[in-house]
C-alpha cells in the first residue's frame, strides 16, 4: 500500500511534524467516523455540508436525495475537499495560550463521480447501513426501484489526502511548569449506546442479537 504523495494542497505548512501520507493513517481515520464535510464552490459561493460517508477500499462513497443540489453539482466531476476530524482530548495547559485539543484529521481532494449503474448503487448501498451495523441489511425490506431512482450515490477515489494528529500533553513554557497551576488532558470519545425502539415495533418484534450490544463495535474499525 503505496503512501500519499504531497501536493502543493495536501502538505502541511502549519506543524508539518503533525502530517501524516500514509494510506495506513488516513484510511483508520475514515473508517473511524461516520459525518464528513464536503466542501466545492458553486458561482464562486463556497459551501461545505456535512454528510454521511464510508469507505470501499482506495475510495470514499456518500449519497443523498436526487434532487440534492450539492449532489448534482459534484456529479459534473467538479473539484472538491471531503473532511473529516476527530476529538480525542481537550488539552489544558497553565496558559490560555498553550490550550489545545488532541484530534485525529484527514483532507481529501478530488473529484467526484456518479454510480449510475443500478446494481453497483444498490451494493453501495448496502455497504453504507451495514457499516454502521454489520449484518443489518440482510434483515430489511428490500429497496424499492423508487427509492433507488431517488437516491444518488457519489464515488471519489483517494488519491491526494493527508492526515494531521496532535497527540499527547501540553507544552507550556519551561518557566510555567514551576506555577501550581493543574495540566494534563481530558479524554473525550464517542460510544455506541443501548439501543431504543422508536415505539410503533409491530407485536412480537424482537431486538436482533446484533443490535443487543453494540459496544463491542466501538465506533472504530481498522
Amino acid at each position: 500500500m503505496t503512501d500519499f504523495a504531497p501536493t502543493a494542497r495536501t502538505r502541511v505548512k502549519r506543524l508539518p511534524k503533525r502530517a501524516r501520507y500514509d494510506r495506513e493513517t488516513v484510511y483508520a481515520i475514515l473508517d473511524a467516523g461516520f459525518v464528513c464535510h464536503v466542501g466545492y464552490a458553486i458561482g464562486g459561493q463556497p459551501y461545505v455540508t456535512p454528510t454521511n460517508y464510508w469507505r470501499e477500499g482506495d475510495a470514499v462513497y456518500w449519497h443523498g436525495s436526487s434532487a440534492s443540489r450539492m449532489l448534482r453539482h459534484l456529479e459534473q466531476g467538479v473539484e472538491c475537499c471531503l473532511t473529516i476530524t476527530h476529538v480525542d482530548a481537550l488539552v489544558l495547559a497553565r496558559s490560555a495560550f498553550h490550550h489545545s485539543v488532541n484530534y485525529r484529521s484527514a483532507m481529501l481532494f478530488g473529484r467526484a463521480h456518479k454510480i449510475d449503474d443500478p446494481r453497483a448503487k444498490l451494493a453501495k448501498l448496502e455497504a453504507f447501513v451495514e457499516r454502521m451495523v454489520p449484518g443489518r441489511w440482510r434483515g430489511l425490506r428490500p429497496v424499492t426501484e423508487q427509492e433507488l431512482k431517488a437516491t444518488t450515490v457519489l464515488g471519489m477515489a483517494l488519491e491526494e489526502a493527508s492526515a494531521k494528529i496532535r497527540s499527547g500533553p501540553p507544552i507550556d513554557d519551561e518557566a510555567d511548569y514551576a506555577l501550581p497551576i493543574w495540566a494534563g488532558v481530558v479524554p473525550v470519545r464517542a460510544v455506541r449506546g443501548a439501543p431504543r425502539d422508536d415505539g410503533r415495533l409491530a407485536p412480537g418484534t424482537r431486538l436482533p442479537g446484533n443490535l443487543a450490544d453494540l459496544s463491542h463495535l466501538g465506533l472504530e474499525r481498522s
